[in-house]
């Protein structure tokens, strides 16, 4: 099941407060700016940093 629209509209990095981009594949929301995956687990995003996966660069 993939995330609602309306809700990844609304939702930002609690960091930066940047956009976040929906990985469908990985089902994650990914902060390109802070280079942190924020995983989405049973429909639900959670967006704490303590549970944010860094990215590799590449």
């Amino acid at each position: 099941m993939a995330i609602d629209k309306k809700l990844l509209a609304i939702l930002v990095c609690p960091l930066c407060k940047g956009e976040l981009v929906y990985d469908r594949e990985a089902d994650e929301l990914i902060c390109h700016t802070d280079h942190l995956a924020f995983p989405i687990k049973d429909d639900i995003p959670i967006m704490l940093e303590s549970e944010a996966r860094p990215l590799t660069p590449g």
